[in-house]
């Protein structure tokens, strides 16, 4: 497991015998990142570019995988693998290193891993992937690869115009609350009845132009509203903003500011919101609080490099929520905005900054 979770369970207490056994699902592709960081600028055609900072770790679907296993959940992730030597890392780092259950998931014979090289500059990223769509498993080697998740308390999926995945309805059959987010709408339409898994939905989590598209709004909080006659509860990120969310079922309704950090690098904070705020949900707290926590979380990660290894775990949140709150010049609002991480959180075993570990393929051990 990751040396960054001290073994807090967030949903310590809620748990009962009949309960399954892992408590969020996902299915996607895995792809090996290689990380460029500290370039001034963007790379300008005809001239080499140094970079200060360099790293590879999984990406992709263990974005999100590795930032729900270290807030503590059970995650089970169900993804095609390469057999090269990327596949091999990414499965061990995923498996090993975070305790993510991946007895859904397969190899795939002379299958070449994803690999997408993300360079991160003046707060933003600009990405390159290269990779073929991973061959169908045979039958006998995964029967329930993926349209038979385990059960599970929640699902994650990503929604596309035009597409339907059938695991989705299936985890929403067994009883997963299922959490979605989507992508940019290459068609153009931006039609909601596109995306014929959001009414297996509980919660929806686009970004404020996407929600304004989809909803033909001006404004991401009318959108939320507007998105709320849909799903049960409509999240909508505003990114230096923060983020607004509406709860259908009680018409309750929550804003909270995004934190100002210096980013190092973007990459899968989006991923890492969406886990932070599935954490709260399952947890059962107030809609507030899940917006807090979330953006907590994804304020955390931009500030180290490498998607999946710029996860927060428990450690780094309990070391931040000390630094804070001996900082002067605090203000008393924001300071009990965070208030309820004080009963969840262990005393901090070391200070802040934390530094976690280094997104690299390790140097082979000496023969």
């Amino acid at each position: 497991m990751s040396t960054d979770n001290p073994g807090i369970d967030p949903l310590d207490g809620l748990r009962a015998p009949q309960d399954p056994a892992c408590d969020v699902f996902l299915t996607g592709t895995v792809f090996l990142d290689i990380v460029f960081t500290g370039l001034d600028s963007a790379p300008v055609r005809g001239t080499e570019s140094w970079a200060r900072g360099m790293g590879s770790s999984p990406g992709g679907v263990a974005n999100m995988a590795t930032a729900l296993a270290r807030l503590g959940l059970h995650t089970s992730l169900a993804a095609a693998f390469g057999d090269d030597h990327y596949g091999e890392y990414c499965w061990d780092a995923l498996e090993q290193g975070e305790g993510i259950d991946l007895s859904m998931s397969h190899t795939v014979r002379g299958w070449h891993s994803p690999v997408t090289v993300s360079m991160a500059y003046e707060g933003e990223r600009t990405m390159v992937s290269h990779g073929h769509e991973a061959p169908r498993p045979a039958a006998r080697a995964n029967r329930t690869f993926p349209h038979c998740p385990p059960r599970a308390r929640a699902a994650v999926a990503s929604l596309a115009p035009g597409r339907s995945e059938p695991w989705v309805a299936t985890a929403a059959r067994h009883g997963a609350r299922i959490f979605a987010d989507v992508g940019w709408d290459e068609t153009g339409r931006w039609d909601l009845d596109a995306l014929p898994d959001l009414e297996h939905c509980q919660a929806f989590l686009p970004n404020a132009e996407e929600a304004m598209r989809y909803t033909r709004t001006d404004c991401p909080r009318a959108a939320a509203h507007a998105l709320a006659e849909r799903v049960p509860l409509a999240v909508v990120t505003l990114g230096a903003e923060g983020a607004y969310a509406v709860d259908a079922a009680t018409a309750v309704t929550a804003e909270v500011p995004a934190i100002e950090v210096e980013a190092l690098d973007p990459t899968g904070a989006g991923d890492v919101f969406v886990a932070g705020f599935v954490t709260g949900t399952l947890a059962d707290w107030p809609l507030a609080d899940r917006l807090a926590f979330a953006g907590l979380t994804a304020a955390l990660s931009v500030q180290e490099f490498g998607g999946s290894l710029s996860a927060p775990g428990w450690a780094e949140i309990a070391a931040w929520w000390q630094r804070v709150r001996t900082c002067d010049g605090q203000d008393p609002a924001a300071l009990q905005r965070y208030a309820f991480l004080e009963d969840l959180l262990p005393a901090a075993a070391r200070p802040w900054p934390l530094r976690r570990a280094v997104p690299t393929i390790g140097f082979r051990r000496p023969a």
